[in-house]
């Protein structure tokens, strides 16, 4: 590495450098001019190359660099240039390795390498040369960073200044005025809002008279929905008619649809299907709402185009986590909706992704953030191959950023804080002990896994989902139809009319790549094949099936009803067979039950008590479900995520519930299982969302997880 020499044993070159260096800093020669020039040039083109999202939108941002003359080479030493100088000369004193590491061209090794030239005391100190590895467009590179920094720290101050004015105004609702607030009078008679959710529309009205845009983050269960039809209704009281535009998940269409008309009737309300099915000017006549989900608002060229021109005085967009990402088709699709103010409603945390928390600002502040977007996502981008963690310097900015989302734009109210109107949840780990069979089958992966190479982190999260397929159950894997067997079934195929012709290589070739189960129901289908079926002990052989044939029974004699979610449908259809074999009715919803039938089976299960369980895929029935009628929620599989399981706890934890709701989480002991539980614990207790891969980074996992299956594996 290269030591900073010694005043007096600097080498000629260094010398002859340092005084080049402060010519061209001092004077205003054309020939200092011209190398500015043209090292200002380079450092742009490098700076442009490293940075993706590089577009004209930087030359307009507003910033304390604004309108200065671009080169270091100022001529005269006159107060501005002095101050700038001073700041990049703190800076790399100062920084860390990590924020050195944001300057364009700045490796890990190169920032190494300016932390052993300290101290900078002086500008001269400022001695980069080829010689030591380091060059003169760093202190170019640097100004670029500090504008960046300036840019966004000039928007966090005016959030600031918004959030005292926010916070200051709900905290006078809280302390005087709860007594005196009521609901709008348009709301149904018969229907009362909590204390909690007065604050919330009141936390609306503030937004509203302030001209502002803003996030209603309570947690699952705590009636968003309710608040914003309270919002709606109470500006159709006071004359403002819309139209508005609820956007929301598919799954949660007909429940917003159905909150609309008992909540308040006097609203008109249009369910969206497609702009051939209601044209413009219907909607901008009639309706004081459109409700639509999220496929329809973005769908095609004539929906977006409908959006676009349609003039909307409030845009509500459900689930507004899933505006996280502010370089998707979808999020600029959404931006481009037409509409006076934006709400956004979430039940998720805040994500601990600056760039997440900027895109949320962007979407409900654009007037502010929009001309500054390119310095945004460049400061919190910037992290190079050589930092992959997150950093001091990005955790400080998470800090700060989140802390203007809360004041200005944000209100969240937890379930803790509203408690003595909700009835208690009691949490309860159920450690499974793996069946015979299924352990050595799990013993026998494991020891496969270890032998063979594993290093990327795709090849680990497609380990990470074997193992989690065999804890569960075995039959989500093929190996009880061995490759003798499956040759077997590829020439009796040739019996069933429909294959009379097949080639058998091929059939074999299809049947390799499918699991037990799959293969158990092609055995089913084909009468050819019935022989071939599996027996019912195999199909009930799982640790976590023997402990549910007892735990069931238990719950059903003492009365409880049972909402059961699975992260894999092929497992719900495993878990059907048990409920079977138990007598126990049921019904089920995942991904594939088609829309309009999820409100049908949900008020069948909410109204008839004879039915003990409901089955549910934790993705499409973990958002904007309301199963108060349940009191038990069994996790049969837990997610790598751990608040998507807080909002499948939600289904049956939130407004409504009258009893007690146990949650049961089913963990095999000795596996895989017990690293994500480890891991999804320590997230909750530090409030941080361990998200899934982000868009455009299927596949992917996060460092801590890897470590940990890379411990459970032993490599």
């Amino acid at each position: 590495m290269f030591k900073k020499p010694a005043p007096e044993s600097r080498p000629n070159s260094s010398s002859s450098s340092l005084t080049s260096t402060s010519q061209k800093l001092s004077n205003g020669t054309s020939v200092a001019k011209k190398e500015a020039s043209e090292r200002k040039r380079k450092a742009r083109a490098s700076y442009e190359r490293a940075s993706s999202s590089e577009d004209e939108d930087r030359e307009g941002a507003s910033s304390e660099f604004e309108g200065e003359d671009d080169e270091l080479d100022f001529g005269a030493e006159d107060e501005d240039t002095s101050t700038l100088k001073g700041k990049i000369l703190h800076f790399f004193q100062e920084a860390s390795l990590d924020e050195l590491s944001l300057i364009a061209g700045c490796s890990l090794k190169k920032a190494q390498k300016i932390v052993e030239l300290r101290p900078f005391a002086v500008w001269q100190d400022l001695v980069f040369h080829k010689e030591n590895g380091l060059s003169a467009e760093l202190l170019l590179g640097c100004r670029v960073v500090l504008r960046e920094r300036a840019v966004v720290q000039g928007l966090m101050s005016k959030c600031q200044t918004i959030s005292g004015k926010m916070v200051k105004g709900v905290t006078q609702v809280i302390d005087k005025d709860m007594g005196s607030m009521t609901q709008p009078s348009v709301l149904n008679r018969k229907l009362q809002l909590k204390p909690y959710q007065l604050i919330g529309l009141k936390w609306f009205l503030l937004l509203h008279q302030h001209k502002l845009n803003g996030i209603l983050a309570d947690e699952m269960g705590l009636g968003k929905t309710i608040q914003a039809i309270a919002f709606l209704g109470r500006l159709h009281q006071d004359g403002i008619d819309g139209p508005h535009l609820i956007t929301v998940p598919s799954s949660t269409l007909d429940n917003w649809v159905r909150e609309l008309k008992l909540w308040c009737p006097s609203l008109k309300v249009l369910v969206y299907y497609g702009e051939s099915f209601s044209p413009l000017s219907s909607i901008q006549v009639q309706d004081n709402v459109v409700s639509c989900d999220y496929n329809l608002a973005i769908g095609n060229d004539s929906d977006r185009s409908l959006f676009r021109k349609l003039r909307l005085k409030y845009a509500v967009f459900d689930e507004g986590h899933m505006l996280k990402n502010m370089n998707s088709l979808r999020y600029r699709h959404l931006m481009a909706i037409n509409a006076e103010h934006r709400l956004l409603l979430t039940g998720t945390p805040l994500q601990n992704n600056l760039l997440e928390l900027m895109s949320l600002l962007n979407f409900i502040m654009p007037s502010m953030f929009s001309s500054s977007t390119t310095q945004i996502a460049k400061m919190f981008s910037m992290r190079g191959k050589d930092t992959p963690k997150v950093t001091y310097t990005e955790k400080y900015w998470m800090l700060y950023v989140k802390m203007c989302v809360g004041g200005c734009a944000c209100v969240r109210m937890c379930l803790s804080q509203v408690l003595k109107q909700l009835p208690a949840k009691e949490e309860k780990l159920e450690f499974c002990t793996m069946s015979e069979k299924q352990h050595l089958l799990y013993q026998n992966m494991v020891g496969k896994l270890k032998k063979s190479a594993i290093g990327e982190k795709k090849e680990l999260c497609n380990v990470m989902m074997q193992l989690r397929k065999m804890a569960n159950h075995p039959l989500l894997h093929r190996q009880y139809y061995t490759t003798e067997r499956l040759k077997a079934m590829s020439h009796l195929m040739l019996k069933e009319p429909t294959h009379f012709d097949a080639d058998p290589v091929l059939i074999q070739e299809d049947m390799a790549v499918m699991s037990d189960f799959e293969l158990h129901r092609l055995c089913q289908q084909y009468s050819s094949l019935h022989k071939y079926q599996l027996d019912k002990d195999l199909l009930l052989d799982s640790g976590k099936f023997h402990l549910l044939q007892t735990l069931l029974a238990t719950l059903k004699t003492k009365g409880d009803r049972v909402v059961l979610f699975s992260q894999f449908t092929m497992m719900l259809d495993i878990v059907e067979i048990l409920l079977k074999h138990l007598g126990h009715r049921y019904v089920r919803l995942d991904g594939s039950t088609p829309i309009a039938d999820r409100i049908v089976l949900i008020d069948d299960y909410n109204m008839d008590p004879e039915i003990f369980v409901f089955l549910l895929s934790t993705r499409a029935g973990g958002l904007g479900i309301n199963l108060t009628s349940a009191n038990v929620v069994i996790m049969h599989d837990i997610d790598c995520n751990p608040y998507n399981d807080k909002q499948a706890e939600d289904r049956c934890h939130r407004l409504g519930q009258t009893r007690t709701v146990q949650v049961i989480k089913l963990i095999h002991k000795d596996t895989i299982e017990g690293c994500m539980l480890q891991l999804g614990q320590k997230k909750l207790k530090l409030e941080q969302d361990m998200t899934a891969a982000e868009e455009g980074d299927e596949g992917t996992m996060s460092e801590d997880m890897a470590a940990l299956l890379k411990a459970s594996l032993g490599l």
